[in-house]
């Protein structure tokens, strides 16, 4: 069997709520990344990450918006149980997922990250790190030391820093899956480097485009309600030049 080849997705929101989802997603990948490294400059990348996290978080009502979601969700998804075509116990399993989830969110106390700014050393941290070259060793001789602590100490703080956001990170996890699995990809091609398709009144939360690895083009990408428009140009610094010939790609309309 020949294999299929490798892929890369570009993901565009066409709303606000996904667009801040996609974006801490992206932030939580990258927090758990650099906690797995073990040195004081990966850690130090994931205390940025992590105020970064708090700081988008914190910008709306993020968890009354993941409760919404949660609940229509499971209401959709409860209304297939029975269904001859579905499988029951992946439903189960999933239904099992948001209610945990839901309990989750519903635990937990406050305004998200709220716990990062009453600590007192951690928002001192938070402070500096804002202004560019803050947190020189000069500046913030305790974070100096924090740094040159065993990888292992201060990896236990930085799950701890992050474990009261835990239930954010499932929720946005579940919501995303969702999105993602819940159509199917058509195969398109472009013209002259560019792709062009009417919407047609169609409810559409992400587009999600697939391009084979390797090929040096990516996608730019604009939309509404009435018109999609895609423009692949060149990959990689320089100036980007319109990728002329013909562009393969898969096109996935995800809406839940």
């Amino acid at each position: 069997m020949v294999p299929l080849p490798a892929m890369i997705h570009y993901e565009y929101p066409l709303n606000e709520r996904v667009r801040m989802l996609l974006r801490l997603e992206d932030l939580f990948d990258r927090y758990g990344g650099y906690v797995a490294g073990n040195s004081g400059l990966m850690h130090h990348a994931a205390l940025h990450t992590l105020f970064e996290l708090a700081e988008v978080a914190g910008r709306t009502d993020l968890k009354s918006d993941l409760l919404q979601e949660l609940e229509r969700q499971r209401t959709l998804l409860a209304g297939l149980m029975g269904n001859s075509g579905v499988d029951a116990a992946a439903l189960r399993s999933v239904l099992e997922e948001i209610d945990n989830a839901r309990s989750g969110i519903h635990g937990m106390g406050g305004r998200i990250g709220q716990h990062l700014k009453d600590d007192d050393w951690l928002n001192g941290i938070r402070q500096r790190a804002v202004i560019p070259g803050g947190l020189c060793e000069f500046d913030v001789p305790s974070y100096h030391h924090w740094l040159h602590r065993p990888a292992e100490e201060r990896r236990d703080h930085l799950v701890a820093w992050i474990g009261p956001m835990a239930p954010v990170r499932i929720a946005i996890g579940i919501v995303l899956r969702l999105l993602r699995e819940g159509n199917r990809p058509q195969q398109q091609h472009s013209v002259n480097g560019a792709f062009q398709q009417m919407l047609e009144g169609r409810v559409v939360h992400m587009l999600r485009i697939g391009l084979e690895d390797g090929l040096p083009c990516v996608p730019e990408i604009s939309a509404n309600k009435y018109m999609l428009n895609i423009r692949f140009v060149s990959a990689g610094p320089g100036q980007p030049k319109v990728c002329a010939e013909g562009v393969n790609f898969e096109l996935t309309y995800c809406t839940f």
